[in-house]
Formats: C-alpha cells, structure tokens, sequence
C-alpha cells in the first residue's frame, strides 16, 4: 500500500477510534506528545531536502574514524523519492572512490528534551555504517569540543550485522569504546534492511531512553555514568543522518558488499509534552573551528542564521 494512503488510514482510524469510545484514543502523537518539528520528505521525485531544515557536512578525511567516504550535498547521494522518503544513497565510482551524504539540522533546529524518533529503512553489506544521531549545539564553543558537548547515537548500524542496532551515548570520561551503549537485535534472523524500523529516545533532565519501535531497550541516567564524569545531556542538540564508509569499527568494503546501498528515512519528528512549547533561541553560542571525532562542519552556525529554532 502506498505510504502516504497508509498514514491516512491511520489517522482515520484514531479519529473513527476516539469518536466511539468515551475517552480519546491512545494514537502516536495524539496522547502524551504533540509533534513539534518534523519533516515528512514529502516533495516531488528527485528533489533536494528541505534546505529550511536541513545542510550538509561536506568532504572527507576520515571523520575522525578512517572512514574512506566523501560526503557531498549532490543529488546523486541524497534526494526525495516521491513515495515519501529521503534517500541517502551510497555510491562507488570506476575510480573505488565512494560518495554519500550527511545531513544534519544545524543552524536550522536544535532541541532539549522530549521524544525524537524516525522511521527508517537500513542500508547493508560489510563496510557500510548508518546512524541517526545527535550532537550538543555548543561544540564547537570555546573550552568545549567533543566529547564534552555530549553525543546522543539514536541508531546506529554496521552492515555486516544486518539485524542489530546500537544505542550510546558519549561525554567526557565516556567516549568512543568507553561509550554507554547497548545493542537492540530483531528476533527470527529478520533485518533491518527488510522493513521500516522506528528508532527513538525518550529524553529528560536525567535520563535518556532508547526504543525500537516503541520497544525500550536501553536506558541510561546519571548514577550509571563512569565514578567522577559529567552528565552533558542539559542543553540543546542538533540531529543528524548519515551512511559512511569504512571506519574502525565497521571496516572497509569488500567483494561482497553491493553498491548503491541506501537508506530511506520515512520521516522524523521530534515530540513535547502537551505543556512544552516551541521558542526561538536567543542566546547564540560563540563557535570556534575544532578538530574531534567526526566534526569537521563546513556549515555556518546559529550566530549567522537568519533563525535557528530550539525546542525547549
């Protein structure tokens, strides 16, 4: 069925659900949480992402993780594809080089707290690595830098393990290996690149919560932390989606891996309680360039954005 006929059917079905029953309906987004900002990828065939929303990093160089991808706004790497998705493709050239896209909300939207989640369908193959993720605003600010601007990894996947996922979190004393994670592996040898999957967190104060859809499998809060570390999780982050190649932990590409793999990303939302609102920020961080793991920003910042909206 058509996706977008589906997500109609749905939403009629919580309409015709709460007319019938004496209290509302428990539907996704309409108990708990109201969505705040979102984007539907719902544009025409071959369209660029919603620029209102979302930039790109650019380049390569590792990343800080000997990832062998160049990251490029083209639409050969990341488009819509009319049936409601965003399309981050992965290409290798006749040359070996590999192209693909990274996209992230800087300058554009940042939150602090609540739900975010999106629906995605997974790449695979050796040496492939996807992840949906978040980094606190201020890291590039002076003194800060990663780890201590905090780290959130909604999801993330290494290709050679088709159905499992990991959800960590990153901050000074717990960083990179010594990250906080925890895996998430679908049951019966199913695999993420079979199906849509909803990755989200549930974030407060002290506590950030990981669910596939809607499954909790992972929780971390401050007294779990490293003796002596600090919880940097209190201020606002930016998302961010990617498919890179190679790295560390993935590995580089082999003779079985199939190229263009890609990652088609339904939506992704970002929820508040009932009572929280939406506001502009009005403190703008000072930023300064840092060399880190996997920061290497091309991007302007908030400073020089016409309007950078923070979720509080």
């Amino acid at each position: 069925m058509n996706k977008s006929i589906t997500r109609v059917v749905l939403r009629l079905s919580c309409i015709i659900l709460s007319v019938g029953l004496s209290t509302p309906a428990s539907c996704p987004g309409q108990s708990d949480w109201k969505v705040v900002w979102s984007d539907e990828f719902s544009g025409p065939t071959g369209a660029a992402p919603d620029a209102s929303k979302w930039n790109y990093d650019l380049g390569g160089g590792g990343w800080g993780n000997n990832e062998i991808e160049v990251y490029t706004d083209h639409r050969e790497n990341s488009y819509l594809d009319g049936q409601g998705n965003l399309v981050i493709r992965v290409v290798k050239a006749p040359s070996g080089d590999y192209t693909s896209a990274r996209l992230k909300t800087l300058a554009k939207f940042s939150v602090r707290y609540g739900k975010i989640e999106a629906r995605i369908k997974l790449p695979f193959g050796q040496g492939i690595w996807s992840a949906f993720w978040m980094l606190g605003i201020n890291f590039e600010s002076p003194g800060v830098g990663w780890p201590k601007c905090g780290e959130i990894d909604i999801m993330e996947n290494i290709g050679r393990e088709p159905g499992t996922v990991h959800g960590t979190v990153h901050g000074p004393g717990y960083s990179e290996e010594q990250g906080i994670g925890k895996a998430y592996t679908l049951s019966n040898g199913r695999r993420f690149t079979d199906d849509y999957q909803i990755f989200g967190i549930e974030w407060s104060p002290d506590s950030i919560q990981f669910f596939v859809d809607g499954s909790l499998y992972h929780s971390v809060i401050p007294s779990t932390l490293p003796t002596g570390t600090e919880w940097v999780f209190n201020h606002p982050f930016f998302l961010l989606l990617n498919v890179a190649v190679g790295g560390g932990w993935p590995g580089n590409p082999d003779s079985t891996t199939v190229f263009p793999q890609r990652m088609l990303v339904d939506y992704v939302r970002v929820y508040k309680p009932h009572r929280a609102r939406a506001v502009s920020s009005r403190k703008k961080p000072a930023w300064r360039s840092s060399s880190s793991k996997s920061l290497q920003s091309s991007t302007a910042s908030c400073a020089t954005a016409a309007k950078c909206a923070t979720i509080m």
